[in-house]
């Protein structure tokens, strides 16, 4: 028991070390004494802006994950969209996204294909439908409802044709060359089943009902009000550094310390109730 205590302590206690926090995506790291090279012409070309209101241009073609060509407008008309731009190879970003957004939609009861569309659209010109379709196998079955395959569409498609799409909902990324990857922010947009785009859901992790909330209201074709993307920033990963930033730090360390704080209170109440019931024991023994 007590080493068991020691080791969650050492932990949690690791967490709290000031330290940057290096993500797992194979960016080259600075090898010791070497400063770390800095790319702010990339950082100053990605984002996600806001373009609510505005129409994607559903005549642009696309390959799925059938190997079949398709224009996007096919999966219009009907329902709302949730469009996801990402690459299949992605190291970690990418990932996370549709992780986040799956898990999200796992705890609302609608269903995908039925109530509105999910369309993922791969930025890197080089995947084709061989990826596409393993990323759609892979998030039905994590999604847990097979019958909703028909709603789930991952494509592939020529530059050009992505750059369109990635400008028209206000999505800049950018291609760096010296590590192979591409620079980019998280968030997917909802689309009405018109074409319009209606709302932005920014960062790695979503709210079930906020996004059932937008799925309602962009089936009546209603537009959502700009928000705030704080949450792109408490996520934001810095190409140029393959480092998180302060702020995701800043929740690693508060998270580390709530975990202690509640430890140290479980720990305190169950010594408190062992040594009364101890207490109460000896007490039952006297009186025998």
């Amino acid at each position: 028991m007590k080493s068991f205590i020691l080791s969650i302590v050492a932990a949690a206690a690791i967490a709290l070390v000031p330290s940057t926090v290096t993500a797992q995506s194979g960016l080259p790291q600075p090898q010791p004494g070497e400063p770390a090279k800095s790319k702010p012409g990339i950082l100053g070309k990605i984002g996600i802006d806001q373009r609510l209101n505005h129409h994607v241009p559903l005549d642009l073609p696309f390959v799925d994950e059938n190997g079949k060509d398709v224009r996007l407008g096919d999966y219009f008309g009907k329902r709302p969209v949730l469009l996801a731009l990402v690459y299949y190879e992605c190291p970690m970003l990418c990932t996370q996204v549709l992780n986040g957004v799956t898990g999200a939609l796992k705890a609302i009861n609608f269903d995908v294909g039925k109530e509105f569309d999910i369309v993922a659209v791969s930025i890197n010109p080089r995947e084709g439908p061989g990826l596409a379709s393993q990323k759609k196998e892979a998030y039905v079955q994590r999604y847990g409802r097979p019958q909703s395959a028909a709603g789930w569409h991952f494509l592939t498609g020529r530059e050009e044709n992505i750059q369109t799409l990635a400008a028209a909902v206000g999505f800049r990324y950018v291609y760096d060359e010296d590590i192979k990857q591409y620079a980019h922010g998280a968030g997917v947009e909802l689309i009405t089943p018109k074409g319009v785009i209606a709302r932005y859901f920014y960062g790695i992790e979503y709210s079930p009902r906020d996004i059932r909330l937008g799925v309602i209201e962009a089936s009546e074709e209603r537009i959502g009000s700009p928000i705030d993307s704080v949450l792109l920033l408490c996520y934001h990963y810095d190409p140029a550094t393959g480092k998180y930033g302060a702020a995701a730090i800043r929740l690693v360390r508060i998270g580390a310390v709530l975990t202690m704080a509640a430890f140290g209170t479980f720990l305190f109440v169950a010594i408190r109730r062992e040594r009364a019931t101890n207490r109460q024991a000896a007490a039952t023994a006297d009186r025998i």
